[in-house]
């Protein structure tokens, strides 16, 4: 067992929501290089002190599928034109439609999923509605402190993509734990 788990859930909840904001902040504010240094320590932290151990190779699936997810759907955006980014991008990396930080974001809200929004999922409607709220206000402060600039049409577009795939979310845990 993870070492919040001996104690409650909502400890766990916490420390898991703290983490994402911290890595948000780091990913936002320090660039590809800082990210590519918190990211993994806080996966770790989040998957040493808050996963149980049982639970390890599940929460490391959703954690890889949302690295692929941010890549096809920031990437896609970025290439179709939503994102103007004139952050540092490490040598290696400037091939990539994103900067590396943009990425890291994915599976640092993917941590959220089993633990701080685990609350959010049995209410479908509220989930599409707080994903389509919550995402574009994220880019859109991301913009901001980032120094990116987006496309008029990016928000709208994240209104939409979020609030479905938070709906998809909230079907997939009602489904597993139907099951």
């Amino acid at each position: 067992m993870g070492r919040l788990n001996m104690l409650s859930e909502r400890p766990g909840a916490l420390l898991n929501a703290g983490l994402f904001q911290l890595g948000w902040f780091c990913c936002v504010l320090g660039g590809s290089t800082v990210a590519l240094l918190a990211t993994p320590l806080i996966l770790a932290v989040h998957l040493w002190l808050i996963v149980p151990r049982s639970e390890r190779l599940r929460e490391l699936r959703w954690l890889a599928a949302f690295v692929a997810l941010g890549m096809v759907v920031d990437g896609s955006l970025s290439l179709a034109g939503g994102y103007t980014i004139t952050s540092d991008t490490p040598d290696w990396a400037h091939w990539l439609p994103l900067p590396v930080w943009m990425w890291c974001l994915w599976p640092l809200f993917a941590t959220t999923i089993h633990h701080a929004l685990r609350w959010l999922w049995q209410r479908p409607r509220l989930a599409a509605a707080g994903g389509a709220i919550s995402a574009p206000l994220s880019y859109y402060g991301g913009a901001q402190l980032a120094s990116v600039t987006l496309a008029d049409w990016l928000l709208p577009a994240q209104a939409l993509i979020w609030g479905g795939l938070c709906l998809g979310i909230a079907r997939l845990h009602g489904h597993a734990e139907r099951a």
